[in-house]
């Protein structure tokens, strides 16, 4: 009978652990681990909520009922690690003392909650019912320390993404490269974007360190159903490899450093979420962007009046080789996040399926 009851106690604490890890490593370590029982809720969590977003609905309609998964899940997480912390210390009391499963379960859930509707009959399990007491306020205190800054990190992700789409605005009510280009140029010189360079440039970099930091973040959709932050990611990453490809003038190098920062940050996170890409792609490789496509572009920016380069077969080969090197993660990534339509993002064919489980994939960084 003993050996029972240090069984139950051994095997409360391990699941008390589980969860105190699972806890630990979503809102403290700061980098993307791979907590299971967080990435179990959120895996089921997006299953479920695929079923009621089916592709023969409208855009609008998955949209809406996308635009829940994340938040939904998050806010069942501190749920499941509370009713984790009370089955397993039930347990526990359970091998403490004399206490039958129905009071051990009862005595464990008012410890957890502090109500006191139960007390500790013996020395160790109050012992025990206090430790529980400490660790479900540690919960509530994480949570009230993790949502601050998730949406901390949305906010100045949105913003950013909102003052380049209403930038890049277009006659047909959507937003193109070439139309921000041409508004830049229009009123005041390509110079204007000298800044947007350096502040996608530190975007992508807060991107990297944040998305993979809080998953959750990654299918936190936009306020607006017609933008998305990886939308905004390919926008403003095609408007860099026209600048630098199809434009003549004095070009500045931060532009091409911010198309790296890009594309570095895409693949870190298609790196987490397992999803395949070529890692060292040459630059004549075949990209989503069809020639015709290149140059309907290069077309519409002569036609405007920027100066454009006069070769303009030399001109697709450069662009080819700045695309190539974002191509895949940006497609796959917004196949995988439901983004809506943008031109040459969304828009593609793109031969994948998502992964089945939302979990880090382990891999070796080249030197």
């Amino acid at each position: 009978m003993i050996v029972w009851h240090v069984l139950a106690v051994m095997g409360g604490v391990t699941v008390v652990a589980a969860v105190l890890s699972s806890a630990i490593r979503t809102v403290v370590v700061p980098r993307g681990e791979n907590a299971m029982l967080s990435r179990l809720v959120f895996t089921l969590t997006r299953d479920l909520f695929r079923l009621f977003a089916k592709d023969s609905y409208s855009y609008a309609r998955r949209d809406r009922v996308m635009a829940r998964y994340a938040p939904t899940a998050l806010m069942l997480l501190p749920v499941v690690w509370a009713v984790g912390v009370i089955l397993g210390f039930t347990p526990i009391y359970w091998g403490l003392g004399d206490l039958g499963w129905r009071d051990s379960l009862l005595l464990s859930g008012s410890s957890l909650t502090t109500l006191g509707f139960r007390s500790a009959p013996d020395a160790p399990a109050a012992i025990a019912a206090i430790l529980e007491a400490l660790l479900g306020l540690g919960l509530v205190a994480l949570l009230i320390s993790f949502l601050p800054a998730i949406y901390s990190h949305f906010s100045r992700r949105e913003t950013t993404v909102s003052k380049l789409f209403i930038r890049a605005f277009n006659e047909k009510g959507g937003a193109d490269p070439v139309s921000l280009l041409v508004r830049s140029h229009t009123i005041g010189g390509l110079r204007r974007l000298d800044d947007v360079w350096v502040e996608w440039d530190n975007w992508f970099v807060e991107l990297s360190e944040s998305h993979r930091s809080f998953p959750a973040l990654n299918f936190f959709r936009s306020p607006d159903a017609d933008r998305s932050w990886i939308t905004g990611a390919g926008l403003v990453l095609d408007l860099g490899a026209l600048y630098l490809t199809v434009v003549d003038v004095e070009r500045n190098p931060h532009a091409a450093l911010m198309i790296r920062s890009g594309f570095l940050s895409l693949r870190s996170l298609c790196d987490y979420f397992g999803i395949p890409y070529d890692p060292d792609p040459a630059p004549t490789d075949p990209i989503s962007v069809a020639r015709s496509e290149f140059d309907e572009a290069f077309d519409a920016l002569a036609q405007s009046g920027l100066p454009v380069v006069e070769d303009r077969e030399r001109a697709w080969l450069a662009f080819q080789g700045w695309r190539v090197n974002y191509d895949g993660p940006l497609t796959h990534l917004a196949q995988f996040t439901m983004a809506p339509y943008q031109p040459w993002v969304s828009d593609r064919e793109v031969r994948f399926r998502p992964p089945r489980r939302l979990r880090p994939r382990r891999f070796d960084r080249g030197a």
